[in-house]
């Protein structure tokens, strides 16, 4: 009998939160909603030595606050939805902790393709995996582009997860990208040295466009907001190139901390300054 008061007590509790989320995010509704909203998920591990928890507990804390946030998104009606998984600098962590991490990603992909009710499954979302792939372990790069391909056909929403990312390593490779296919164009299809006392004119211009068109980031368009939380007002490397004209919220709390007050009010921010914002990518 206990056991089914306690199970009726947390469906009802359930219920009412989703019925206060719906009825919050139709308020919210009537006003401009955001496109894509990229997340910094800063503060698993000051969580972990906050709540004396071992390292690996964090990040799994982590990860539940990363289910939620997603569901939040998905209902609130956003398309994209991008995340700070794991930095190129990261690597210079301690080899258990990179381990952990690793192994931790892994498991959330295939947990996300077998569970049916997985948010992936359950919102129709397409995965991808945004960064210098080949730093991954082998057994982590299979499972990213098993994801990829598994969602391909998913079109109601996309998730971009940006693993052994850099924004520095983003724009070199796009503009590495922009002059191999500028030279190739000049010779026929065939790569070559430019050798400096050729004309200028046999080569073509590289534009902007060239640039954009190669980044990692070409799938989605530029970030509406950019929530990193722990308070730390840094970028930290994280999506340079895109956040021209992108509203910045960071909040105090620990990325495990970050709840549904937190991502409405980002929007009603977003929301209060959405002309202004929509001037400043006009002007840019």
């Amino acid at each position: 009998m206990e056991e089914d008061t306690v199970a009726n007590a947390i469906q009802l509790f359930g219920n009412v939160s989703s019925f206060i989320r719906k009825f919050i995010f139709r308020i919210l509704s009537v006003g401009p909603i955001p496109n894509h909203i990229a997340f910094i998920m800063d503060g698993n591990r000051r969580y972990a030595k906050k709540w004396n928890l071992d390292l690996r507990v964090g990040y799994k804390a982590g990860i539940l606050a990363l289910i939620c946030m997603l569901k939040y998104c998905m209902e609130l009606g956003l398309k994209y939805i991008t995340i700070y998984a794991f930095s190129i600098d990261n690597f210079k962590r301690r080899p258990e902790e990179i381990q952990n991490v690793m192994d931790t990603m892994r498991d959330i992909i295939e947990g996300m393709l077998k569970e049916e009710s997985s948010i992936v499954n359950q919102h129709g979302v397409r995965v991808y995996f945004i960064g210098n792939l080949r730093l991954l372990s082998e057994a982590l790069r299979a499972a990213a582009e098993k994801a990829m391909n598994v969602t391909a056909k998913n079109d109601k929403a996309v998730l971009l997860v940006c693993l052994a990312y850099t924004s520095s390593n983003e724009i070199t490779h796009a503009v590495q990208e922009s002059c191999n296919d500028a030279n190739r164009a000049c010779h026929g299809g065939e790569k070559s040295e430019i050798k400096e006392e050729e004309e200028e004119e046999q080569y073509p211009i590289i534009k902007l466009v060239d640039v954009e068109r190669q980044m990692y980031m070409a799938v989605a368009p530029d970030p509406d907001i950019l929530i990193r939380s722990s308070g730390e007002t840094r970028l930290s490397n994280f999506l340079l190139w895109q956040t021209t004209s992108c509203l910045l919220y960071f909040p105090k709390a620990l990325w495990p901390e970050l709840g549904l007050r937190h991502l409405v009010w980002a929007v009603l921010n977003f929301q209060r300054r959405h002309s202004y914002l929509e001037k400043k990518k006009k002007q840019s």
